[in-house]
């Protein structure tokens, strides 16, 4: 994967960029339409192309594992000719569900232990396992597995989850290095900032995953309950660390309003499930 960052604007930290991968070219800043069981629900595929003009759409690496299944998806040759996207597809790791699924989920060093909510069968994702299966989905980027906390987190409590999707990363960014791609093209792979609304858990998450040098970085653990404005501050003090020449996505955001202030902020990539389901449910933006 390669980003060229192409203009910036004047007295903001708004910019333009263009990412490129093997399945073809991203023009940032992106929203990105999410396909959570590897299509976007109510959208055909021609309108994606055609009228939408989406240059990326997303999987979710728990929702593709549970159903259709891993073994589908690589006799089918990976998503993209499951669904038959033929651009850019990102997988989600996974995390957010598990950390929705509270009632029904535990967390150890080991990875999340959780049981399906499709019939109550319990699994384990690891950060290693994680990497496997977006391998065998086949996402153009994927996502590092973390635990994402309630926004609204105490300190203790974000201080531990933060420590321990440092150490899930350490262990699925080795995972990444060690294991190439199943179906002939590139995968990148993102690690993600967390740190809830403690600016300096939030400046240490970010040097930590810069360092890394991957080939784009995002911001997790942010609409999930916290004002908006704290939300802005958040981006703010991470932008402030992750690198200029890598691509800055964040997480499950937004709303138009979100959108156009995480923009200015020098965010390149976002996505959320509002619009599809806010749309088939008979709400336009």
């Amino acid at each position: 994967m390669d980003f060229k960052l192409e203009a910036t604007a004047p007295g903001t930290a708004a910019r333009a960029g263009l990412i490129t991968t093997d399945h073809g070219e991203i023009r940032t800043p992106i929203f990105m339409p999410v396909g959570t069981v590897g299509s976007v629900k109510a959208v055909h595929q021609r309108e994606l192309r055609e009228d939408v003009k989406a240059q990326i759409i997303l999987g979710n690496t728990y929702h593709l594992y549970l159903r259709p299944g891993i073994e589908i998806l690589e006799k089918a040759g990976g998503l993209h000719k499951f669904n038959g996207w033929d651009r850019p597809i990102l997988t989600d790791s996974g995390g957010f569900q598990v950390f929705s699924l509270s009632a029904n989920r535990k967390l150890t060093e080991e990875g999340a232990w959780f049981r399906s909510h499709i019939d109550g069968s319990k699994h384990l994702f690891t950060p290693e396992k994680v990497v496997d299966i977006e391998r065998s989905i086949g996402a153009d980027i994927m996502m590092a597995l973390d635990e994402c906390p309630p926004g609204t987190a105490e300190r203790s409590y974000a201080r531990k989850s933060l420590d321990l999707t440092h150490r899930w990363l350490a262990r699925g960014w080795k995972r990444y290095k060690e294991t190439e791609g199943k179906y002939g093209y590139s995968q990148a792979y993102f690690p993600i900032v967390q740190g809830v609304t403690y600016p300096d858990l939030r400046r240490e998450s970010a040097k930590f995953v810069a360092d890394l040098g991957a080939d784009g970085n995002a911001i997790g653990g942010l609409a999930v309950g916290e004002p908006a404005e704290v939300m802005y501050e958040m981006i703010e003090v991470v932008n402030d660390i992750l690198p200029a020449d890598r691509p800055r996505y964040l997480m499950g955001v937004g709303t138009p309003a979100n959108i156009l202030e995480a923009i200015d902020r020098g965010v390149d990539m976002m996505d959320c499930v509002m619009p599809t389901r806010n749309g088939r449910n008979g709400m336009l933006f």
